[in-house]
């Protein structure tokens, strides 16, 4: 096993984390700025102590940020570096994150998913994630 050490994300975080994104297929990221290092740094600030990055050898290989509304969590863009898969690396990211939420009594935590990442979806199933199927989503940018 190797030795990755869990810390929360940093807004000096935020450019490494963006590039190890842009190469993980299944995420996503937004061009209206709400995924630019200005758009993270904001969301980091609002729900301190939530997101995190896990690191070895002085390099990010996994992410995940987290947060909540005073109600409901959120977790959004969870990746981890592909040569890293399958070490639980992801399933502590999420656990961590979680743990920050209870400390702050959320009571639940919703996520998303894009509807072809099946991998996303089976490890999410692995965790005893449950898909709901009594909300649809709407967007509109701003």
């Amino acid at each position: 096993m190797i030795n990755v050490t869990y810390y929360s994300f940093r807004k000096e975080d935020c450019q490494e984390v963006l590039n190890l994104w842009l190469n993980i297929p299944g995420i996503h990221l937004h061009s209206n700025g709400e995924d630019s290092i200005e758009g993270i740094a904001a969301y980091l600030e609002r729900n301190q102590g939530c997101s995190f990055v896990a690191k070895y050898d002085g390099k990010i290989i996994g992410a995940v940020m987290c947060g909540h509304d005073g109600r409901r969590g959120f977790i959004h863009h969870l990746a981890v570096d592909n040569k890293f898969r399958r070490m639980e690396i992801g399933k502590t990211l999420v656990q961590i994150s979680l743990e920050q939420l209870r400390k702050v009594s959320i009571k639940k935590c919703a996520l998303f998913v894009l509807k072809e990442n099946t991998e996303a979806e089976n490890f999410y199933k692995s965790l005893q994630w449950q898909e709901e199927d009594i909300v649809k989503i709407y967007a509109k940018i701003l």
